[in-house]
């Protein structure tokens, strides 16, 4: 079992962050060696120098991590705070392994750790990407292929200033991270922030990502037959909370993709969504819905603590920037739903640009994972 050991701290400059950090760090396991590290944008400039201080200070080497408008630890949320959430722990020493960005394809990241991924035979990576490369969504697919077709879950960084990542040392651009061997059990799950309405439809004409027909009919009036009158009159009030759901082909959980709504021409009644679309795909029409999203992570808690043996080591959790205080409200209520029902576990994370879960990226979702 993997065993781990949390801090977090808020403070106008990082070097008293980092120093409250390590103090609550001195308890961690003897033998950690793998760290994340995750600061408010306020600090995005100063990562490099945070992670140097964390490695001279705990004797943890090996770092990775990023940026967020928000940050998350064991019960508590930072958000537009200068604030710093680490989590340390012990893993076997040929269990994981970093890499540096991939920024347009995977073959500089093939010739480096292919060996070691057929070797230990390794199936899970917890990434971070720039949501400023268009590249990382076929990025993130074809890691997963690469890991023996295994599961890559984190999130897309998200700042106001630097786009900064940590993998070993400081970078952005593209998609890095750390590879896991099978020897590091984890078990990782997604809960959904959005609540499908209407029928499911089928697209019988489009362009790129502009909806022509849904069911052989115009688009938009198709969408304004679903969300009624008053919000057809008003599609950009509507676009804030309203979004396309794309299942997920062979989920073993009603799965889907949300992707905001970015146009609309009522003139030849079409409706553009941020995503690509085929003819023959299906949409179904979703809203925003914090009771629905407070039940569904309460379902995929409790479904969770069923498949775990016992108490996690430790925890990585990765939500949208449009959940926390927007969804859940003040207080870090997303957080503490959290450690209501796994306890007080050691847990680091941020609030993303997009949540990334087995081979795709999501939107308005929470991927957690817990070493176990």
């Amino acid at each position: 079992m993997s065993q781990f050991r949390s801090a977090h701290a808020a403070a106008e400059s990082w070097r008293d962050a980092v120093a409250s950090c390590i103090r609550e760090l001195e308890s961690k396991p003897a033998g950690s060696n793998l760290g994340f590290v995750y600061v408010t944008d306020a600090f995005a400039d100063d990562l490099d120098a945070i992670v140097t201080m964390l490695r001279e200070r705990t004797g943890v080497a090996d770092w990775v991590g990023t940026v967020g408008i928000g940050i998350c630890a064991n019960g508590i949320e930072y958000h537009s705070l200068p604030a710093i959430s680490v989590l340390v722990g012990e893993v076997p020493g040929d269990g994981f392994r970093i890499f540096g960005t991939v920024r347009g394809n995977l073959g500089s990241f093939e010739q480096a750790n292919a060996g070691w991924i057929e070797k230990t035979g390794s199936r899970f990576a917890i990434v971070h990407g720039d949501p400023r490369n268009s590249k990382v969504p076929a990025l993130i697919e074809r890691l997963a292929e690469e890991i023996n077709d295994g599961f890559v879950v984190g999130g897309l960084t998200s700042s106001r200033g630097a786009y900064a990542q940590v993998a070993g040392g400081v970078t952005e651009g593209g998609l890095s991270g750390v590879l896991f061997a099978p020897e590091v059990a984890v078990a990782t799950t997604l809960t959904q922030g959005c609540a499908p309405f209407g029928a499911m439809h089928e697209v019988t004409e489009c362009e790129r990502n502009v909806l022509i027909e849904l069911d052989g009919k115009p688009a938009l009036d198709v969408f304004f037959d679903e969300i009624g009158e008053e919000l057809a009159r008003d599609i950009e009030r509507a676009a804030n909370f309203i979004g396309a759901a794309l299942p997920v082909a062979g989920s073993d959980r009603r799965d889907f993709l949300v992707r905001n709504l970015v146009g609309a021409d009522r003139d030849r009644k079409l409706l553009a969504i941020g995503e690509r679309v085929e003819k023959g795909r299906q949409v179904q029409f979703c809203r925003r819905d914090p009771e629905s999203a407070e039940r569904d992570l309460r379902t995929m808690l409790g479904e969770l603590k069923e498949r775990l043996p016992g108490a996690p080591g430790g925890a990585v959790y990765y939500s949208c920037l449009g959940r926390g205080a927007h969804m859940f409200g003040p207080e870090s209520r997303e957080l503490k739903i959290i450690r209501e029902e796994l306890g007080n576990i050691p847990l680091a994370g941020f609030f993303c640009n997009g949540e990334i879960s087995h081979n795709r990226l999501y939107g308005y979702t929470g991927v957690l994972t817990v070493f176990l």
